[in-house]
C-alpha cells in the first residue's frame, strides 16, 4: 500500500555533502526565505521533506549530507526506486572532487535500481564567481563526473548540470526545469500554450506556481531569463498588492425565513502593467495554486482590444487546463487502484 501512495507522488531527492547549500535552496525556494537569512541556518542533521501541489503533487526529499546511505540498516533501494528525480548539489567554492566521486557513487546505485531516474547536477555558490570561471567549473565537473562515470561503466547515463545560486533567479529556472521532467502532460501544456500565443498578441507565456515561482510549463520559443525574471517578480508584485485588500463579505440571495450570515466573495488574483518599452504583462490565475503570466506586444494595436481578445484565450485555455487535470486525476485513481489490487 505505501509504495502505491508514493508512486502517486513525483519525489525529488536532495542530495549532497554538508554544507553545499541544500537547506537554503529549499528555505528560498519552498519557503521565501530571503537568501541573505540563510546564512543562520544550522545543518540538515535529519531527513526532512517539502510538498506542493501544481498539476502533479510532488516532495522535495532533503537528505543529510552526513548520512551514509549504503549502511544495512538504511533501506536504500526502496529510497531510490520511487523517486522521479536526484538532485545533486556541488558547491563550486569548494573542493569537489570528493562531491564528484560521491555523486559518482549514488548515479552507479540509484541507475541499478531505477533506471527512468532524471540525475540532475546543480552546480552551486557560482554568485562568488566570475563569468569565466562559472564557465571553466563547469566544464571541469561535467568532464570529471563523465570520467568517474565512464570507469563504472556508465558512458550512456544522462546527467543535466546547472549553474545556480540562490541570490537570482538561476536556482529557480533550474528548478523549473527539473520539475517539467516530472510531469507527464508536459508536451500537452506546451501545445496549448503555443496555440494560445498564436492566436492573440502573446509574446512569451509561462504557467507559474505561485507560492514557489517555479513555472510547470512555457510555450516552446526560447526561455530568456531577464524576461523569466521580470515575470517572476511581477507575480511577487501581484500576491503582495493582493494581500493588502480584505476579503469583502457579501449577502447572498434569501428568502423571506432564510437566515444566511455573510460570505466571503473569492476574488480572482489578475493584473496587467504597462512596462517602460510598452510591452503589457498580464497576470491570471489558473488552478491549484498556478497562474499564467504573459508578455504582449500591443504593436500599434489597441490595447483595450488586445486585453479583450487575451482575456477570451486565456479563459478557453484555463478550461482546458481543467480538462486536462481532470483526465490526469483520473488516470492517477486507476494507476492507484491497479496497484493496490
Amino acid at each position: 500500500m505505501e509504495q502505491a501512495e508514493d508512486s502517486s507522488k513525483a519525489t525529488i531527492l536532495l542530495m549532497g555533502l554538508r554544507r553545499c547549500g541544500k537547506s537554503s535552496i529549499c528555505k528560498v525556494v519552498f519557503h521565501n526565505m530571503q537568501p541573505l537569512d540563510t546564512l543562520y541556518l544550522e545543518s540538515t542533521s535529519n531527513p526532512s521533506v517539502e510538498h506542493f501541489s501544481t498539476l502533479i503533487d510532488l516532495s522535495v526529499m532533503e537528505l543529510p549530507g552526513q548520512l551514509n546511505y549504503f549502511e544495512p540498516s538504511y533501506d536504500s533501494e526502496r529510497l531510490f526506486k520511487n523517486i522521479g528525480a536526484l538532485v545533486y548539489v556541488i558547491d563550486s567554492q569548494d573542493e569537489y572532487m570528493n562531491a564528484i566521486t560521491n555523486l559518482a557513487m549514488i548515479i552507479e546505485y540509484a541507475h541499478k535500481v531505477n533506471p527512468k531516474i532524471n540525475i540532475e547536477v546543480l552546480i552551486h555558490k557560482v554568485d562568488g564567481l566570475s563569468e569565466d570561471f562559472k564557465v571553466d567549473a563547469q566544464r571541469d565537473i561535467m568532464q570529471r563526473t563523465g570520467e568517474e562515470l565512464l570507469e563504472l561503466g556508465l558512458d550512456g547515463v544522462q546527467v543535466s548540470f546547472y549553474l545556480t545560486s540562490i541570490f537570482d533567479h538561476s536556482i529557480y529556472e533550474a528548478f523549473s526545469r527539473i520539475v517539467q521532467k516530472l510531469i507527464p502532460e508536459i508536451s500537452y501544456l506546451e501545445n496549448m500554450l503555443d496555440n494560445l500565443i498564436q492566436h492573440s498578441k502573446i509574446e512569451k507565456a509561462f504557467l507559474f506556481d505561485i507560492n514557489s515561482k517555479i513555472y510547470v510549463s512555457t510555450d516552446s520559443n526560447p526561455v530568456d531569463i531577464q524576461v523569466y525574471e521580470v515575470c517572476a517578480e511581477f507575480v511577487d508584485v501581484t500576491i503582495d498588492l493582493f494581500n493588502l485588500y480584505k476579503t469583502q463579505e457579501i449577502e447572498l440571495p434569501s428568502e423571506a425565513n432564510d437566515t444566511r450570515k455573510p460570505q466571503k466573495h473569492q476574488r480572482e488574483l489578475k493584473s496587467v502593467s504597462e512596462l517602460g518599452n510598452g510591452v503589457m504583462i498580464y497576470l491570471k490565475q489558473m488552478i491549484r495554486g498556478l497562474a499564467l503570466v504573459a508578455l504582449i506586444r500591443p504593436n500599434g494595436a489597441d490595447i483595450d482590444n488586445c486585453l479583450t481578445i487575451a482575456d477570451y484565450n486565456v479563459d478557453t485555455f484555463k478550461k482546458g487546463l481543467i480538462e486536462l487535470w481532470a483526465n490526469s486525476a483520473t488516470k492517477k485513481t486507476h494507476s492507484l487502484q491497479d496497484n493496490i489490487n
